[in-house]
């Protein structure tokens, strides 16, 4: 019971604030609303609500001619609706433009001279060739989604080859765990931060992005072995009560939920898909409960960090502020609605 009331504090929060925040603001088309949109049809697929479907449907057509104002690749997560919402009201557009989006990612999206996905932004910076994490949740999530929905193997293909990119240029051999970005210029990880929020986006995106290449592409074994390899480290670092630092291997930094809640959401999500040994939701039990007790009377997910550029020092991460985002509410929701179909599962 305390799950699905807390999962619909959570959910009634983000879709009932009317706050024009950066981080809070829903009726934008950006990566930040896009997480939360995302973690909303994450929901509906749990719950089945038809007017969970509804509002999603409704926020496409209230910021749909917002999209074009922000093409970049950090501003394609909104579209990893789109497949779904074609899958179920038979709508041409939806299709038409995640196919439209889907090519231009193909074609003329910038990359680094490795050949992934440049990491760009609706905000006023410029990271040339600099490759992040997020992109695994804020675009690659989107290509695999249209490839399933299509058939069409050029998109399951790049999904694949950015999937195996970011892994072999972010992936820290020694730990398994991922730095927050990697500068293909000068061949370094920049400050070398192993962030955890960034390696929450793979830990979730990964197995939602297996699932829809199944059928379309083989995922090599060596990359779930990666995978693997990168949930093992980083339970390595969590601390006592579940939770993980806002820089996993620095302690005496502060504890951050969305992170958290991303990476034990991507374990349970990776056990449902047959991606983990079910024994590695005995390691989730504490996350949950610490990411619940995050939760406040009104829904507010708490101890999320803003919004976090590859920083130049460590230590400033532990500078960045904490207020609440989209994507804080929508990583909890998800790991709120992975506890309900795991539940269901083992009943």
């Amino acid at each position: 019971m305390q799950v699905q009331d807390t999962l619909q504090k959570v959910y009634r929060y983000m879709t009932t604030s009317d706050s024009e925040a950066w981080g809070m603001d829903i009726h934008k088309w950006d990566w930040t609303p896009g997480v939360g949109v995302i973690s909303i049809l994450h929901y509906f697929e749990a719950s089945g609500d038809p007017k969970v479907m509804e509002f999603l449907e409704q926020w496409v057509e209230k910021n749909k001619e917002k999209a074009a104002e922000a093409k970049v690749v950090n501003s394609m997560a909104p579209y990893a609706l789109f497949p779904e919402l074609y899958r179920r009201t038979n709508n041409l557009f939806y299709l038409d433009e995640a196919v439209k989006i889907g090519d231009w990612m193909l074609r003329e999206a910038p990359r680094t001279r490795e050949g992934a996905l440049e990491h760009t932004v609706t905000e006023k910076a410029s990271f040339p060739e600099q490759v992040w994490a997020d992109t695994i949740f804020m675009a690659v999530l989107f290509l695999a989604r249209l490839a399933a929905v299509t058939g069409r193997k050029d998109y399951a293909e790049e999904a694949l080859l950015q999937t195996e990119l970011h892994f072999k240029l972010l992936q820290d051999e020694t730990t398994g765990v991922l730095f927050h970005g990697w500068n293909c210029k000068a061949g370094d990880h920049m400050s070398a931060a192993k962030w955890t929020r960034a390696n929450a986006w793979v830990v979730i995106g990964f197995p939602l992005i297996v699932k829809e290449l199944k059928g379309l592409v083989q995922v090599p074994t060596h990359l779930v072995d990666q995978y693997r390899a990168l949930v093992d480290g980083l339970l390595t670092y969590r601390a006592a009560n579940g939770l993980w630092h806002t820089v996993m291997d620095r302690p005496e930094f502060y504890q951050e939920t969305s992170g958290s809640a991303g990476i034990a959401a991507g374990i349970m999500c990776s056990v449902r898909l047959g991606l983990l040994d079910p024994s590695y939701l005995d390691h989730t039990a504490s996350t949950c409960s610490a990411v619940i007790g995050q939760v406040d009377e009104s829904g507010l997910v708490q101890s999320v960090s803003g919004g976090t550029p590859i920083k130049n020092t460590i230590e400033d991460y532990n500078t960045i502020p904490v207020i609440p985002t989209l994507y804080g509410q929508g990583l909890t929701l998800i790991l709120l609605s992975e506890m309900i179909q795991t539940a269901a599962l083992t009943r």
